[in-house]
């Protein structure tokens, strides 16, 4: 018997092709048959339909996406929503005339929200935040996905609309209540720790091993209302647990918060951990590239940021630890580079705009150095290291008013603790008339933490002043008692050279240095103190010349400037 006939199958129509190109993920293909298709129509109109045509001009533009030809795909977006207007206006004029082959293409379309979605995207990209908040905020406000409502939240928190930003985030979490991220953004928006919790409690409750949750919430609250204690122990405490022992976030949220309490050895331990758990970790390298950088360790700086750069280059974190390492290096125009170049990758970048604000500081640009660290302020309101930077710009102008005024918006924002204490008293040293009340500041600064290397540093200074150098002996040699520090050891040598223990002081120079090889200033104190013993060899040895002598009152004369030199006190802010 000969085969029943077969219904001719529907052949795919062209379009079709593209669609499934698009797909499979070949973009390349689709682009290049999507604009010979687009050149066709355009010369002659009738070739496709609206609705395939529509079609093309979303497909091109998400392949251009894919290139990251950004303004070149928002073009094509714009095109094809203009021709989904055009098409919903003949739709409403012309009935459906049940034509079959129209009816897979209508049921195909791209989602008209989801193009404005990635037009948004595009803006982003191109730095055009007002704009893409616009095509979002045109989206009906029950037509917003989730990942619509995120874009929207960070973008309105980027802008200062704090309360449609904190809207927004709310959307996300009741959509999707384990969206960590969103949660994270209402607690930087200063929404209680409380009510965030309880948009959780449900999905808590019904799933096991979620108890964790209501924990991280309360940590977390704790970072951004900048209880770093408090955040500190309750994130030890999720860390302890065995189910989250060893998780990544949680030892560089640790890192970052030993770092915003000055306590700088943990800090540095924990990066370290974090970084032996994940080889391939950026996230928060930037800040632990800086503290290797303050501790002179430029080697181990170098090789962070190489590997870094072998991970991405497209994240602003290496760019930081390379513009570190020129900047403790005084190249400082090459660090203010990269520091631009970081922040162009990441306009968010704190680090970044540290070290940029720092660099044009040093490079005598004061009021462009305070734009950044205002900005940085705005990123990041609990980062204290934010407000020294700004602190000493403002004394560096002389600016003693604006700097006392901050200080003590600080103290009474950020609390009383030795951090904040330091910081005002910091700034109380610059005035004579307020001596005493520095001095005040700085004991109640070395009660709450003896081991607070900066307070050290600025009490040693104001003993300095006073000439009480048997006290300021005693204070460094306690708080060096637990710990090891190129400044103080240093400090220390010029407190020794003054009581005339000039072998001791040489040893504490050469501790330093052992630190931090490029330590000019330990160099300096320990180059005079050699040049104060060799005339003395000389002259017991060669007592005859006279060309001798007066060679060494040469060298007497010359050891003068330098003693003023490693004498002046090192300032301790921001980048420094």
């Amino acid at each position: 018997f000969p085969p029943a006939p077969c219904r001719p199958l529907r052949s795919m129509s062209v379009v079709e092709h593209v669609r499934e190109m698009a797909a499979a993920g070949l973009h390349s293909n689709v682009r290049l048959l999507s604009g010979l298709l687009l050149t066709m129509s355009g010369n002659n109109p009738e070739l496709f339909s609206p609705s395939q045509k529509y079609q093309l001009l979303v497909y091109h533009a998400d392949s251009l996406f894919h290139d990251k030809e950004y303004r070149n795909a928002v073009s094509k977006y714009t095109m094809a929503l203009q021709q989904k207007k055009a098409l919903s206006k003949t739709s409403k004029v012309r009935p459906s005339t049940g034509n079959a082959t129209s009816t897979p293409q209508s049921q195909c379309l791209p989602s008209e929200i989801e193009v404005k979605y990635k037009m948004a995207e595009c803006y982003t990209m191109l730095k055009q935040d007002k704009d893409a908040i616009a095509i979002l905020d045109g989206i009906p406000s029950r037509q917003r996905t989730p990942k619509i409502n995120m874009m929207l939240a960070n973008l309105y928190k980027k802008a200062g609309q704090e309360r449609s930003s904190v809207t927004s985030y709310k959307e996300v979490l009741r959509q999707c209540p384990l969206a960590l991220d969103a949660i994270l953004g209402l607690l930087s928006l200063s929404v209680k720790g409380a009510e965030v919790a309880s948009m959780t409690i449900n999905i808590i409750q019904s799933i096991p091993n979620l108890d964790w949750l209501s924990v991280w919430i309360k940590a977390y609250a704790f970072v951004h209302t900048g209880d770093n204690t408090r955040a500190i122990n309750t994130i030890c405490s999720l860390e302890k647990k065995s189910l989250l022992r060893d998780n990544v976030d949680l030892l560089g949220s640790l890192a970052d918060l030993y770092f915003r309490a000055g306590d700088n050895k943990n800090s540095i331990l924990k990066f370290e951990q974090a970084q032996m758990l994940d080889p391939y970790l950026i996230k928060g390298m930037d800040v632990y590239g800086y503290l290797l950088a303050r501790e002179g360790r430029l080697e181990d700086v170098e090789n962070l940021g190489c590997r870094l750069f072998n991970i991405s280059d497209q994240h602003a974190e290496p760019w930081v630890v390379s513009g570190c390492h020129s900047f403790y290096s005084k190249r400082y125009s090459r660090a203010l580079y990269l520091g631009a170049k970081a922040i162009q990758l990441n306009s968010n970048s704190v680090q970044a705009l540290l070290l940029k604000g720092a660099a044009l500081r040093n490079m005598g640009r004061v009021q462009e150095a305070i734009i950044h660290f205002r900005e940085a302020i705005r990123l990041a309101p609990c980062r204290l290291d934010c407000y020294e930077g700004l602190i000493e710009c403002y004394l560096a102008s002389n600016s003693i008013r604006e700097a006392m005024v901050m200080a003590n918006n600080v103290y009474k924002t950020l609390g009383a603790n030795a951090q904040t204490l330091t910081l005002l008293a910091t700034v109380c040293l610059e005035d004579p008339v307020t001596q005493e009340k520095a001095k005040t500041l700085l004991d109640k600064a070395l009660t709450q933490r003896p081991d607070y290397i900066k307070a050290v540093v600025k009490k040693a200074e104001l003993l300095s002043r006073e000439q009480k150098y048997e006290d300021g002996i005693a204070l460094l040699r306690n708080a060096l008692a637990n710990q090891s520090d190129c400044v103080l050891h240093r400090i220390l040598g010029d407190f020794l050279v003054a009581v005339n223990e000039y072998q001791e002081a040489m040893d504490q120079y050469s501790i330093a240095l052992s630190l931090d090889p490029n330590d000019q200033k330990s160099l300096e104190g320990l180059q005079k103190m050699e040049k104060e013993e060799s005339p003395t060899d000389a002259t017991q040895e060669e007592d005859v010349d006279d060309m001798e002598g007066s060679g060494e009152e040469g060298d007497l004369e010359g050891s003068d400037s330098e003693a003023a030199q490693w004498a002046d006190q090192e300032q301790w802010f921001g980048m420094q």
